[in-house]
């Protein structure tokens, strides 16, 4: 054997080696990932230097939203954006397409009708390039690097869809592509398109459940009479993505408003929807005006019976409702006080005006789903002006380690921000402090700058169980009126508390409080010691009474009735445009 041979036969194991060791590389390092540009940048780096001088990855732009490609051998629209690309420090690619940017349309001539059909191309000539592509010398410099002499270009398939095209060049490496460097090519490649099709589908649901979880979310930026609200929700990094995290912001009678956070547990479309179900129960809750720690009671049992489903098989998304927490809480911009109960949530963090902030002593409830223990309700003062902070643990464990430091953390953003800034600007600067760049959990942060109620909007009496003070009553709320300058809702607002102090007195005793409050809607409460729940009812043409409730309903535009610890109020709302009718 001459010494060329036996040269010739060396450089041919050599060349077998490496290929045999880019299948192995190729096998154990290509598709762990979820990522489709990290899919794609693990490929090239694959393949250069020891294959290839240059290697590009091009995906269709379809691909990188989520959304499904053309099919193998159709003439659909495939738009190809440079997603990857490696070379050897010795190729120069200056004049290359740039990786983020869209390639130009080339024509559809006959080195693209293979790729188009999922076949590998081989060029063992470049020169062949430049009447094939069919593009001007400004657009080739583009696609062809600089002293190519040869390159392969394989399709970038699965499941028969085009996800995109990886194209390998050399210029360095002496030999010149052969169909056995196509074959092996086709083979990475083949191995790679599915990891990108699994990453596009998880891509298209990751997308899905963060717009499902978004669309559940309260507006970002709301303002009532009782605060001014903002809040701000990060998914998971890591391929974890969107979870269960939510808050929301609940008008309540009277002014009030309730504030909500929770978590439920897990990611994906599953807790999204467990988180959606939690969410509207709440709601449905909170219109019947509990307390917190009633509230939470029943959420409680709600849970419970999600969870027994589950454990039958009745479905399968309501896995992540046992263990979930939840905190709620109601602020009364008339008393500026805050009512507040827990279920395994952490506290709000509150910053009052020229103060340090502080976290709230709520006394801790069990999680979600326990069953058969209390949720103490902690009443606190709340300052006009103050910010308060709800968020999910997401927002204080993301960095791992103790809570207690995530809590310091918090603190200290807090303290750091400018309270005059919109809140959402707050809100993302705290993100922006406290959370890593991939949070290991997704995030949920309300913040809530209260307002209050000035004395001269709010008029109450307290009027014993005597029937001949209905007149008094009569006349304190047209002179309360009149000093507002809303004379045209006299009538209407002293025929409602006519009835309602009537009804009060004859049938619950006696003392009976009647307030007035005024701001963008006029509300008329009248509470008394009775826990007995009215009901409206329609009056027969016979009945001589049972028409007071039936009054009230017509003549506002909401009323209803709420609970307290010593008895209960009837409240009325009013449009301040006049009287309804």
């Amino acid at each position: 054997m001459t010494p060329a041979q036996t040269a010739a036969q060396a450089a041919e194991r050599d060349a077998g080696r490496r290929r045999t060791g880019l299948s192995h590389a190729a096998a154990e390092g290509i598709g762990a990932s979820l990522d489709v540009i990290e899919m794609a940048q693990t490929l090239v780096n694959l393949l250069v230097p020891d294959f290839a001088d240059l290697a590009t990855v091009d995906i269709a732009e379809q691909v990188l939203v989520g959304d499904e490609p053309p099919h193998l051998d159709t003439s659909g629209d495939v738009r190809l954006r440079r997603t990857a690309a490696a070379q050897s420090p010795e190729i120069s690619a200056e004049d290359l397409l740039a990786v983020g940017e869209a390639l130009p349309p080339v024509t559809d001539g006959t080195l693209m009708r293979p790729l188009m059909k999922g076949l590998p191309v081989v060029v063992p000539d470049v020169a062949i390039l430049h009447a094939e592509l069919g593009v001007d010398p400004e657009s080739l410099a583009l696609f062809v690097p600089s002293g190519a002499h040869s390159s392969i270009a394989v399709p970038l398939y699965a499941r028969g869809l085009i996800l995109g095209c990886v194209t390998v060049w050399r210029s360095q490496l002496p030999s010149a592509f052969g169909d056995e460097d196509a074959a092996l090519l086709q083979d990475v490649v083949s191995r790679a398109a599915l990891g990108v099709d699994n990453a596009r589908r998880y891509t298209k649901e990751h997308l899905s459940a963060v717009a499902l979880q978004r669309s559940l979310l309260p507006r970002s930026a709301l303002d009532s009479a009782a605060a001014e609200t903002a809040g701000v929700y990060q998914p998971a990094g890591g391929g974890l993505g969107v979870g269960g995290d939510w808050f929301d912001v609940i008008p309540l009678p009277s002014l009030r408003v309730a504030f909500v956070v929770g978590d439920v547990v897990g990611h994906g479309l599953d807790a999204t929807a467990a988180m959606a179900r939690l969410r509207t129960a709440v709601q449905t809750l909170a219109d019947l005006d509990l307390d917190p720690g009633e509230l939470l009671t029943h959420l409680d049992d709600l849970v419970l019976g999600l969870s027994g489903e589950e454990m039958t098989g009745a479905s399968r998304s309501e896995t992540a409702v046992l263990g979930a927490t939840c905190l709620y809480a109601v602020y009364d911009p008339v008393t500026r006080g805050c009512v507040a109960a827990t279920a395994g949530h952490p506290p709000p963090a509150m910053v009052s005006p020229g103060e340090e902030p502080v976290f709230v002593g709520l006394v801790p409830g069990p999680p979600l789903g326990v069953g058969g223990m209390p949720f103490e309700v902690t009443e606190f003062g709340v300052r006009p002006g103050s910010m308060l902070a709800f968020f999910t643990d997401g927002l204080v464990g993301s960095r791992g380690g103790d809570i207690e430091e995530g809590m310091g953390r918090l603190r200290s953003a807090l303290a750091g921000a400018n309270s005059s800034r919109p809140l959402g600007e707050i809100g993302q600067s705290v993100f922006d402090s406290v959370l890593p760049q991939e949070p290991s959990d997704d995030v949920a942060l309300l913040l809530a700058r209260t307002h209050a109620l000035s004395s001269d909007q709010v008029a109450e009496w307290e009027l014993e169980a005597d029937l001949s003070l209905v007149a008094y009553a009569r006349e304190l709320v047209v002179g309360q009126l009149s000093s507002w300058q809303l004379d045209e809702l006299s009538f209407v607002t002293e025929l409602i508390a006519s009835e309602l102090v009537t009804n009060a007195i004859r049938y619950a005793g006696g003392p009976v409080r009647l307030r007035l409050i005024r701001d963008r809607v006029l509300v008329c409460e009248v509470s008394d010691p009775s826990s007995t729940q009215p009901r409206l009812r329609r009056a027969r043409d016979t009945d001589e009474g049972g028409r007071g409730l039936f009054l009230v309903a017509q003549l506002t535009e909401r009323w209803g009735c709420r609970f307290t610890r010593t008895g209960k109020t009837i409240w009325t709302e009013q449009p301040m445009d006049g009287p309804l009718g």
